[in-house]
């Protein structure tokens, strides 16, 4: 067994069970700073459904490059972090800290950390991977940015020579973090930013693109997604609404201060703001609160191969992508006159230079808009439909309402959240923390 081990290169590792079945992968380490050297006490690990348990360090029996075996007893709790305990991956990596080397005091950034396990088979960080922060041009830095080298010297020092290691910076880079988790899905990531206290988080929703961060705010709680809208300059808050989906950015404006709102919308493109000017017109449980604004819409003349060319689009939610809406000219909404749908699934049983009208299922009557949440629950159990199409009173389609945006409504507030009680996940894990100690 490896006595001196990375967090970097343990992070991913698979855990396995005494009989080598896999329990999940690590994705964290879980430090406390009680005593003279801070004590790993537990592994975050991703087990199936993406749940992140807690893995305390009392059950790792060993450690190597290719896994990690436990003793195969794993609380399979989520995982919630207490007061006190730091995320090594998450919160320490890219911490600016103050390093002794000789007489000199250098600045640095946490890169990587040594934990080790000691004679009380306590393990303890014991070394820690610095680089020397370098005052270097902006064009430097830009350049270090998009070649992914990074400047300074590198050092890998004893833990008692490193100063600040357990205080938060001002300001602290995501870089690490986020290339920690690039393999994660938007709805995985969301949950791990969701973890995170509000300052990590505002410093990921920094350095997430504008269209990655529109994605991750539509899987977050609205709680989470105020405060990092709010957290942004109001500029680059424009720009991440403008790429989110309609819908979901209609349901975040309405949840800000009305001001704060309609800054925001003077600040977006017009033919940006102005969808999300009609659907906050809307109550938020009726077929027009809930509808999108952006379905694929072809005129009857459109072929068969057009369509499926609309369809393949990646950027294509697929519920959205499940059906084509037929109109009159204009084709954006609010359309013509709705003729009707074309399924995905007819598109592929046809000759590819046929033309949509001729295809049309007329028998899906659309909704109004101001159809209650209920009337269009029943219509999409009722017909096995993925969307539906909304129209006025003029029979002009003005968007589509998707399975997944009913299920946001009918399911809990928090169910994004999948949160257990935390008091009671609290005390089992000091219960498990004091049987395990009465073990040793």
């Amino acid at each position: 067994m490896s006595t001196r081990v990375f967090v970097a290169r343990i992070a991913g590792l698979t855990v396995l069970d005494p009989l080598g079945d896999r329990v999940g992968r690590v994705r964290d380490v879980v430090i406390t700073f009680t005593g003279s050297q801070p004590r790993a006490i537990g592994l975050v690990t991703e087990v199936p459904g993406k749940r992140r348990v807690f893995v305390p360090m009392t059950r790792v029996t060993s450690i190597d490059a290719a896994s990690v075996i436990t003793t195969g007893l794993v609380n399979m709790r989520r995982f919630e972090q207490r007061t006190g305990e730091t995320l090594v991956l998450a919160e320490l990596f890219d911490r600016e800290v103050q390093v002794r080397d000789g007489d000199e005091i250098l600045t640095a950034l946490v890169e990587d950390t040594a934990i080790e396990q000691n004679a009380r088979r306590d393990w303890v960080m014991v070394r820690v991977f610095v680089r020397q922060v370098d005052r270097v041009s902006p064009a430097s830095k830009a350049m270090s940015r998009l070649t992914r080298r990074r400047n300074g010297k590198t050092m890998l020092v004893d833990v008692r020579d490193v100063m600040g290691l357990h205080q938060q910076p001002e300001a602290q880079s995501a870089e690490r973090l986020l290339a920690t988790y690039d393999d994660l899905r938007v709805a995985d990531l969301a949950e791990v930013i969701h973890d995170l206290n509000p300052k990590r988080r505002a410093e990921v929703a920094a350095a997430l693109d504008d269209n990655k961060l529109a994605d991750v705010l539509e899987e977050l709680p609205e709680d989470d997604q105020v405060e990092i809208i709010a957290g942004l300059d109001t500029e680059r808050a424009a720009d991440v609404l403008e790429a989110m989906e309609p819908d979901d950015a209609a349901d975040l404006l309405a949840d800000l201060h009305p001001d704060q709102a309609e800054e925001l919308l003077q600040l977006m493109e017009p033919d940006e703001a102005e969808p999300l000017r009609r659907l906050l017109r809307y109550d938020e449980n009726t077929a027009g609160g809930l509808m999108t604004t952006e379905p694929v819409v072809l005129g009857p003349e459109a072929t068969i191969a057009e369509a499926l060319a609309v369809v393949r689009r990646e950027e294509l939610a697929p519920a959205l992508a499940s059906s084509v809406f037929v109109c009159r000219p204009p084709l954006e909404t609010p359309t013509g006159k709705f003729i009707g749908i074309v399924h995905t699934q007819r598109l592929l049983r046809e000759p590819p230079h046929s033309a949509v009208g001729a295809v049309v299922d007329k028998t899906i009557e659309p909704l109004r808009d101001v159809a209650p949440l209920g009337e269009v629950t029943r219509m999409l159990a009722t017909y096995n439909l993925v969307s539906v199409p909304i129209v006025d009173d003029t029979g002009r389609l003005l968007g589509a309402v998707t399975v997944d945006d009913v299920l946001d409504h009918i399911l809990p507030d928090d169910w994004r959240e999948a949160r257990h009680d935390v008091r009671r996940a609290t005390e089992h894990r000091q219960h498990s923390t004091q049987l395990e100690a009465s073990d040793g």
